[in-house]
């Protein structure tokens, strides 16, 4: 791999440079430790302050190395929020990787990714994503503790950014350790509740809330954030906002099954955002690497100076993009569409391009500024693909090749979220989305082409559009939908033949908690773990 070895030496002297925004109102003299009361009194007086807790919430989004005191060692897939999302991406059936040994991210073994011990590579990986979904969730409630909700004043878009925050990863986390929100699933167990201001003898014994107390939370975080976000304009795209409270809420209902509420929510998202979807000819070169597209309402913001992009191969490029020459996809670590979905895909719609063919060919390596460097994308070009994701500058390596954001929600989600909010309400859901996909990719679709029902062939549009984003693992779990991988060729024979049908053996869909969690936390034994199914 080119670099790999330069690389490797930097991160051997490379020591953590991320240092927890929060100092200013933890720290007195002589080491004491303000107390809740004292942090607000801080932050009353000096409101500004306040930002630097805003930006611990953000930066714990891209944080290298975020599970290194847990685990006790650096692991090259530890760089925040988009690498969760590879591991959601990884256990369905349309995002295939190869099994290899520069994969860091062999995540699609259901026989073996549901360990939730610090002993084996899949046990990490349980521990790295509740981690960072709960420091993130900790970060939050730094701020949330100190400002007084009846009467926010200065701190109110302060709050409701951590509110919105928090919503956003519990609604993650609810999706994971539990099936879908439904009468039959409220009152089953699903995660703990770790709120601002809770005692630490509490957080200590504190056993999973119920799936209905968990969404109670986050519609009461989202709600407060819809509203107090009026007014509130961000720096940049790295910040929540009020269009982005609307579309977290429009995720929030659409697991909820409020279904017009979901579409009024996702509508009012993208009336206040602006955004609008990338044409067919913006959709046809390599992307969705950049915040500043109009389609885009939130993403990480990541710069050359991010720890993650100064390791050269530990950010999402490395490990995602076709294009990125200095990374792990450089030595064959790459990420394919599945061959079925890629045959249903219209020759006509331009996200056909997104992937390689079985010529090894697309037009997306003919586009403007990639024709010069197709030649230079991996040696070990093979069928089904990526070529979606580009490089932070269109490069093929540097700095500012890793320095490429994460699309946390774009306009096309909002608008396939409001089809489906319609379509489930007895409005023109069908409608949304012919005129979507007609416009922005295949100006010939015939909404009955796949011969599946509105609800399915918006799920089908969602498995296209969304592809490596993250959503995939979410969508399986909220429409309780099978996972078939033996039709597609291109599955790694160990992993082709894991499909999960009907009921039998769906109990291996919920991750297990992790074991330093149930040793940590007196209200979680072993008993009250979701049980180790085997396939």
């Amino acid at each position: 791999m080119k670099n790999v070895i330069k690389y490797a030496s930097i991160l051997l002297v490379a020591a953590m440079s991320f240092t927890a925004c929060d100092d200013w109102m933890n720290a007195e003299p002589q080491g004491a430790t303000k107390t809740a009361d004292q942090k607000k009194d801080a932050a009353a007086a000096n409101p500004t302050a306040a930002a630097a807790d805003i930006s611990a919430i953000y930066a714990q989004f891209i944080q290298l190395y975020a599970g290194l005191g847990d685990l006790g060692y650096t692991r090259h897939n530890d760089f925040g929020y988009a690498a969760i999302c590879m591991f959601m991406e990884e256990q369905g059936q349309d995002y295939v990787s190869a099994n290899i040994g520069y994969n860091w991210f062999n995540f699609s073994d259901f026989t073996k990714n549901r360990d939730n011990t610090l002993t084996t590579t899949y046990g990490l990986i349980s521990h790295l994503v509740w981690n960072e979904y709960y420091k993130i969730i900790h970060a939050c409630n730094n701020v949330i503790e100190i400002v007084d909700r009846e009467d926010p004043g200065a701190m109110r878009h302060a709050l409701s950014q951590a509110l919105a925050v928090r919503a956003f990863c519990y609604l993650q986390l609810a999706q994971l350790y539990q099936f879908t929100y439904s009468d039959a699933t409220k009152s089953l167990p699903c995660v703990p509740i770790v709120k601002d201001r809770m005692p630490a003898e509490q957080q200590e014994a504190n056993p999973r809330a119920t799936v209905e107390e968990v969404f109670t939370m986050i519609k009461a975080d989202l709600d407060y954030a819809c509203d107090s976000l009026d007014g509130f304009v961000r720096s940049d795209k790295g910040y929540v906002d009020q269009a982005v409270a609307f579309g977290l809420r429009a995720r929030a209902n659409l697991i909820m099954q409020n279904w017009a509420a979901a579409a009024a929510d996702a509508d009012k998202a993208l009336q206040l955002s602006g955004a609008t979807p990338l044409s067919i000819a913006e959709a046809g070169v390599p992307g969705f690497a950049s915040a500043s597209a109009h389609n885009v309402l939130w993403a990480n913001i990541v710069v050359e100076t991010n720890d993650i992009v100064q390791t050269g191969i530990i950010n999402w490029p490395s490990h995602m993009s076709s294009f990125y020459g200095d990374g792990y996809t450089s030595v064959g670590a790459t990420r394919w569409i599945s061959s079925n979905l890629f045959s249903e895909i219209a020759a006509t719609d331009v996200r056909k391009g997104w992937w390689l063919d079985e010529n090894l060919s697309s037009p997306l390596l003919d586009a403007p500024g990639y024709n010069a460097i197709k030649a230079d994308i991996i040696a070990q070009e093979t069928p089904y693909q990526n070529v979606k994701f580009g490089t932070g500058d269109g490069s093929t390596s540097g700095l500012g090749a890793a320095a490429a954001d994460w699309i946390l929600m774009r306009a096309e989600e909002l608008i396939l979220i409001k089809a489906e909010g319609l379509a489930k309400s007895g409005g023109d859901g069908a409608g949304t989305l012919a005129a979507f996909v007609q416009a922005n990719r295949d100006p010939s679709y015939n909404i009955g082409a796949h011969g599946l029902s509105i609800e399915d062939e918006i799920w089908w549009q969602r498995r296209v559009e969304l592809w490596g984003e993250g959503f995939a693992w979410g969508d399986i779990m909220r429409l309780e939908k099978d996972i078939i991988r033996s039709n597609s060729s291109n599955w790694p024979a160990e992993w082709a033949n894991q499909d999960i049908t009907g009921s039998v053996n769906r109990g291996v869909l919920l991750w297990r908690i992790p074991q330093a969690e149930i040793e940590a936390n007196r209200g979680i034994s072993e008993a009250d773990n979701n049980p180790f199914v085997a396939l």
